[in-house]
């Protein structure tokens, strides 16, 4: 296939890219005719889109109902050849034909729409959804019948050969009965398929040979045709086309995942390619195993590169001023202290970032048209939850069990190239479902894994550190984990000199995921260099690795004994720093609430000129759980940080309303704190604070009527629940 130009905005190349590879079964949908089209441009129009379906490559599926229709658009052809060259001159026709022809072209249309999604389909995928595509089959037929019986054919003056070829046509839409668009050959091939996954919900893998000669009969020849399919089966059921088996389909992926692993060489699969960056034409090599498209030198269009960072955009926000970056680059560059638009300078009225849909959507195709994978932060959130639905059958999960002993012979046997290859594997299998995640540990991965986190292979070490930390997600895994002699200090030491950012990130994302056990909390701030670690990350690192970082600090800042190690390694000082950033401000506030339990942390965060007036903005545009966080500290500020704490918080400009809007509209144990807060800055006799205090008065009075708060002076702790159950995304 030849290059695509480069296209000089985002639209150009959407009026003249290529077949995309994925499209979605054209079953249904409204299709217009084209308007100012008649007589001989009209039929000039339906000539060129039949010849171009005749001289298509014909895919390799549904090859009875492709030469069914190949015959049709033949003698279709020749129909309108044979109109377009009647007596030289250009034909005129009635209303009634010209209304007719342009519903021919509709029929045509859908004709392209539905041959182009069965050449783009994976071969697996044609098979399991035969009998759907050959009822569509049929239904063209249908389609073209309807509009050759209301031809007005008479009016058409024509010759005998085409009055003969209309008669044939019409024939063939009619005369064929529904079972012959079922072709008996791929209904076998189809059978067999379903005998192999049944031969593993019967509790034994198919015989290897025999599962060879069946995949090969489908078109899967070798590991890139084999990853290929699993590709394409894992899109299907992120989009989860209507009248899906979700189920048989997870089985299928299954057992391919088993085939890549059990008969071909996965090293030779083909690998994914880097993220462009904006500004430079640059070449991707080849993705092979039937993607349709070569080495191809290519151009980002600015319009989707992001003004920061010029790189293409994952996840396009449009910011207040109209103007669009990447999510994370603007996030950073918020977080950093600016105020202003980076593009317009001009002040951003509020942080709220509004998904560009419609971008990410010309992103995905262009994309695309360059065959490289575009994740979106919405495919990736609902991949690993929809493919663990999908896997859930019997058959898919003895498949998956028997992949996953052949990753972790890999491991054990393999070189060194093979176990990085292996690690992803497992890495993948341990993305989706607690049963993956219970037997993969149960064949004994994580000790081999934790092998490969001081690897010099810098995809070796990412990979098992990620899949570490997917199998820590099941509870169970976490006690495997901790208890394997080295493997925390090996997860810190990736913490602090992986080769990857990634790796980096998601070693504090596994604490994160084991700190959420009490009884290893400590055993996690006692490791040398961990909170130091965090700390750093939570100052420098990128959005996500933020992220990470203070929820690790705030799942072990619920220890009664990590203030001390919190001080030593400056972990406070980052989460005073991180309650300017919006997007860890919430977790830092809890943290810090927690912490400030001990006095010596009290008087480090008081002695911060920033940190009240932070909380108090914190109270004011948080969510709901981030109000409660930053009064919680509040609280904990006024409560044992002495007089001259109360004080500056009394004085605080607009603090009356904040705690008014908390006291009517915040959590229950919000209200508690926003109370108490009132009466200690009532004790401490400031008129500033007398005057909040009497402001507040009538809404003291009204909630002091709940036998709770009649109690409030007596809520000695304002302590903070230990974190239950949190979710951790799945890289």
């Amino acid at each position: 296939m030849d290059a695509p130009a480069s296209a000089s905005s985002p639209v150009e190349f959407l009026l003249r890219r290529p077949t995309p590879r994925r499209r979605r079964l054209p079953l249904a949908g409204a299709f217009f005719a084209p308007t100012g089209l008649s007589g001989a441009p009209l039929l000039r129009a339906l000539s060129s889109l039949a010849a171009g379906l005749l001289d298509a490559p014909r895919p390799p599926s549904q090859p009875r109902n492709l030469a069914a229709l190949a015959r049709r658009l033949a003698l279709l052809d020749a129909l309108l050849e044979s109109l377009l060259l009647h007596d030289g001159a250009p034909p005129r026709f009635s209303d009634a034909a010209d209304l007719c022809f342009r519903e021919l072209y509709v029929v045509l249309f859908r004709a392209e729409l539905l041959v182009s999604y069965v050449a783009s389909a994976g071969r697996a995928w044609a098979l399991l959804r035969g009998p759907h595509l050959a009822t569509s089959f049929r239904d063209l037929d249908a389609e073209l019948a309807v509009v050759l019986d209301v031809l007005p054919a008479a009016s058409l003056r024509l010759s005998h050969d085409a009055a003969g070829h209309l008669e044939l046509l019409r024939a063939q839409c009619r005369r064929r009965a529904p079972a012959q668009y079922h072709d008996p050959d791929e209904a076998a091939l189809r059978d067999r398929l379903l005998a192999a996954l049944h031969q593993f919900e019967l509790g034994h893998p198919p015989d290897l040979p025999a599962l060879k000669s069946l995949l090969s009969s489908i078109g899967i020849s070798d590991a890139a045709s084999c990853q290929a399919e699993i590709e394409y089966l894992e899109e299907q059921i992120l989009s989860q086309e209507e009248d899906t088996d979700l189920l048989l389909v997870g089985g299928v992926l299954a057992l391919l995942r088993y085939s890549l692993f059990s008969l071909f060489d996965p090293a030779n699969a083909k690998a994914a390619r880097y993220w462009p960056s904006a500004g430079n034409v640059q070449r991707l090599p080849s993705w092979g195993g039937g993607s349709g498209c070569d080495d191809t030198s290519f151009s980002v269009p600015k319009e989707f590169s992001c003004p920061i960072s010029l790189d293409l955009m994952r996840d396009p926000v449009v910011v207040s001023t109209g103007q669009t970056y990447d999510r994370p680059s603007i996030i950073q560059w918020i977080g950093e202290g600016h105020s202003t638009c980076p593009n317009s300078g001009q002040v951003l009225a509020d942080n709220r970032l509004v998904p560009n849909r419609a971008l990410r959507s010309l992103i995905s195709q262009w994309c695309g048209v360059y065959c490289f994978q575009y994740d979106s932060p919405e495919s990736n959130e609902g991949m690993a939850e929809c493919v663990a639905t999908a896997c859930s059958s019997k058959a898919a999960i003895e498949a998956n069990k028997a992949t996953a002993r052949i990753l972790v012979r890999m491991l054990v046997e393999s070189s060194d190239s093979a176990k990085a290859v292996a690690a992803k594997e497992i890495r993948l299998l341990a993305k989706a479902g607690k049963q993956n995640r219970a037997f993969i540990a149960e064949l004994g991965a994580i000790p081999l894994l934790c092998r490969l986190l001081p690897s010099t292979d810098q995809m070796a070490q990412e990979n098992a550190v990620t899949a570490l930390l997917n199998l820590s997600i099941y509870e169970p895994n976490k006690t495997r984990i901790m208890e394997q002699e080295g493997c925390l200090r090996l997860i810190v030491n990736v913490l602090q000199n992986g080769w990857t950012t990634e790796a980096k990130e998601n070693a504090a994302a596994t604490l994160f995921s084991l700190s959420v056990v009490h009884d290893y909390k400590k055993m996690i701030t006692n490791e040398p260099g961990a909170l130091e670690k965090l700390a750093s990350m939570l100052k420098k690192g990128t959005p996500r690795g933020k992220k990470d970082a203070v929820m690790a600090l705030f799942n072990l800042s619920t220890h009664p004994e990590s203030s001390s190690r919190m001080l030593e390694s400056s972990a406070v000082v980052a989460l005073i720093e991180a309650l300017r950033n919006d997007t860890v401000s919430e977790e830092a506030a809890g943290a810090l609430a927690l912490l400030m339990k001990q006095p010596s942390v009290v008087h480090l965060v008081g002695s911060s000129e920033t940190v009240i007036t932070s909380l108090v903005g914190l109270m004011r545009r948080g969510t709901p759980k981030g109000k409660e966080n930053a009064v919680s500290a509040l609280y904990e500020i006024c409560r044992r940080g002495g007089t001259t704490l109360v004080r500056r918080v009394a004085k605080l400009p607009g603090l009356n309303t904040v705690i008014q809007n908390i006291t009517l509209t915040g959590t229950k144990r919000a209200k508690k704190k926003a109370s108490l807060i009132v009466k200690m800055c009532q004790r401490s006799q400031m008129p500033s604070a007398m005057s909040l205090g009497t402001s507040l008065r009538v809404v003291d009075h009204s909630l002091v009527g709940n036998s709770s708060l009649r109690r409030a002076a007596s809520f000695g702790s304002g302590e903070l629940s230990n974190p239950v159950s949190i979710s951790v995304p799945v890289p």
